[in-house]
């Protein structure tokens, strides 16, 4: 699911939903009702009231959406293929507020993949934001972790939020500049 949209909704069940751009996480109670405004990655961001929220992908059902299922990983996977598909995931990730995923953003600064004795992974990635008081930012950490977390093979993944360097546009992929016009 990509994109722009103006669906209206009705949650069908309680569910937390995290304020935009503030960050402050509350219960939506099952009937309220309001807008789809974004649904890229999984997760929605909503209208309702004049205010907006963002509803995790794992709490699509609340919004009469389907969950998606974690990606599929190849038979005998390589380190090769667990790299690609973390890099996948993290494609998966957006900003409620920005429709470009926090890879093209420039926002991931690090990302090691290390294969444990169990034959699992463990997963170490810093990141950062667009801006340092964004309220976002530790559900953009939490998104960035459970995205990568459901993938076979991976028993640990720690994402620790970093602002050095600064972010700039420049950290931006040409793709992403172009979106925003900053090109």
């Amino acid at each position: 699911m990509f994109g722009h949209t103006n669906e209206p909704f009705v949650v069908t069940r309680d569910v937390k939903a995290v304020i935009i751009p503030a960050g402050e996480v509350l219960q939506l109670r099952e009937g309220t009702s309001g807008f789809i405004t974004q649904s890229l990655g999984g997760s929605f961001t909503i209208y309702i009231e004049g205010n907006l929220f963002r509803i995790s992908g794992s709490d699509a059902d609340a919004l009469g959406k389907e969950i998606e299922p974690p990606p599929e990983i190849p038979k005998n996977a390589t380190d090769k293929d667990i790299e690609d598909i973390v890099w996948s995931q993290l494609r998966t990730c957006y900003d409620p507020e920005i429709p470009i995923n926090i890879v093209d953003l420039g926002l991931i600064y690090r990302c090691d993949i290390t294969t444990l004795e169990n034959s699992k992974r463990s997963v170490s990635i810093d990141m950062t934001l667009t801006a340092i008081g964004c309220g976002m930012g530790e559900i953009l950490v939490e998104d960035a972790r459970d995205k990568v977390a459901i993938i076979p093979t991976i028993d640990d993944v720690e994402v620790e939020l970093v602002f050095d360097p600064p972010w700039s546009q420049e950290m931006m992929s040409d793709e992403a500049r172009l979106q925003t016009g900053m090109m």
